[in-house]
C-alpha cells in the first residue's frame, strides 16, 4: 500500500502513513529539537485505541475542518479486532450525536460512548448486545458488561476504568516503559507523577501519584508534591497529559532529586517545562522523539534531566 484510501478524507491523519516518504515529512517536524537519540518508529496497524463520531445515520471520523463525518468500517492504522468489529458500529441505529471511543483491551473491546442526548433508544440498546464487545457504556451508564475489560502493563494486569487514560499502541506502551526502566534502574526511590493505570509504575516499583489510576489519588494541577514530599525520592517520572505539569515542575527545582525522566505528549508545554527546569538547575542529558501517533502531526518526546 503507497496510499492510504482514507487520507484526504477524514481529519485521523495529518500526514499519509503508507506514503514512501512519510518518516522523511514527520522528521522534519523536529528540526530545532535538540534530540540526542534517533527516533522511534511505532508501525502503523497497531493502534489499540480510536475515537469515533457519530450523527444520526453516521458513524466514522470527522473530515478535516469540518463537522461532516466521513464513513469507516476499516482503517490501516487501527489494531485488526477494532477494524472487525466497525461494520457493526456503523450498523448501529445512531439517533443523535456524540462521540464513541473503542478501545482493544487485554481480554475484548470496550465501547465508551459520551453523548449531550443522556438517554439511548431501546432499539439501539437491542442492537448494541449484538455487538462482540465485553462492555458498553452510554454516558458510563452500562448498556451491556459480560466482563471486566483488563489491560497488561508487562506482567502486570489492571482492570481498566471505562474511558481511562493509555498509550495508543501495545508497543508504543511497551517502548517507553523499557526506556523509563532503563533511565531509571539505578534509583531505589521513584515516584511516578501522572501514573494513571500505572505502565511504568509497577515495572520502577514506584510510588504513584495521580487524580486517578493505581496510584495516592491527588490532583497534581492543582496540588503538586511539595518539596518535602518530593525529597523522600531521588528519581521522578512524569508523563502529565497534555497541559503540561507546570506547577509540579517549580517544586522540582526546589528538591533534591537528582533525575527527572518526563515524557511529553505536547512539544509546546513540554518546552515550557523545560524552560523551568532548566532555569531551575537541570540539564536535559536525554531527549527521544517517539512516533507514538503515527500519521498525526504529534511526537511522543521521553526525556531525561539530571542536576
Amino acid at each position: 500500500m503507497k496510499t492510504c484510501p482514507l487520507f484526504g478524507k477524514c481529519g485521523g491523519c495529518k500526514y499519509d502513513f503508507t506514503s514512501p516518504d512519510y518518516r522523511e515529512k514527520k522528521l522534519a517536524t523536529l528540526r530545532g529539537v535538540p534530540t540526542t537519540d534517533d527516533a522511534i518508529w511505532v508501525a502503523p496497524g497497531t493502534r489499540r485505541r480510536a475515537d469515533f463520531c457519530f450523527a444520526p445515520n453516521a458513524f466514522g471520523f470527522f473530515q478535516a475542518q469540518s463537522k461532516n463525518i466521513v464513513p469507516i468500517t476499516n482503517c490501516p492504522n487501527l489494531s485488526e479486532k477494532i477494524n472487525k468489529i466497525l461494520p457493526q458500529m456503523a450498523a448501529l441505529p445512531w439517533s443523535c450525536a456524540g462521540a464513541c471511543l473503542i478501545t482493544e483491551c487485554e481480554n475484548g473491546i470496550d465501547i465508551a460512548i459520551t453523548s449531550d442526548v443522556p438517554y439511548f433508544t431501546n432499539e439501539f440498546r437491542m442492537a448494541a448486545n449484538e455487538l462482540p464487545a465485553i462492555r458498553i457504556t452510554w454516558n458510563d451508564k452500562v448498556i451491556k458488561q459480560t466482563a471486566t475489560p483488563q489491560i497488561k502493563f508487562g506482567d502486570k494486569t489492571v482492570d481498566y476504568p471505562s474511558g481511562a487514560f493509555l498509550q495508543p499502541s501495545i508497543v508504543g506502551a511497551d517502548t517507553l516503559r523499557e526506556l523509563v526502566k532503563k533511565h531509571t534502574h539505578n534509583y531505589s526511590r521513584v515516584a511516578d507523577l501522572f501514573c494513571g493505570l500505572g505502565n511504568f509504575t509497577f515495572a520502577t516499583n514506584a510510588t504513584g501519584f495521580d487524580i486517578v489510576g493505581t496510584g495516592v489519588t491527588r490532583n497534581l494541577f492543582t496540588h503538586p508534591l511539595t518539596v518535602g514530599m518530593l525529597n523522600q525520592y531521588d528519581c521522578v517520572i512524569m508523563d502529565p497529559p497534555r497541559a503540561g505539569a507546570n506547577a509540579q515542575c517549580r517544586e522540582l527545582i526546589r528538591s533534591n532529586i537528582k533525575r527527572i525522566v518526563y515524557i511529553s505528549c505536547n512539544p509546546n508545554t513540554f518546552k515550557s517545562d523545560a524552560e523551568i527546569l532548566s532555569r531551575g538547575g537541570y540539564e536535559l542529558k536525554t531527549l527521544i522523539p517517539v512516533d507514538q501517533f503515527c500519521g498525526s502531526a504529534h511526537w511522543e518526546i521521553f526525556s531525561v534531566f539530571e542536576k
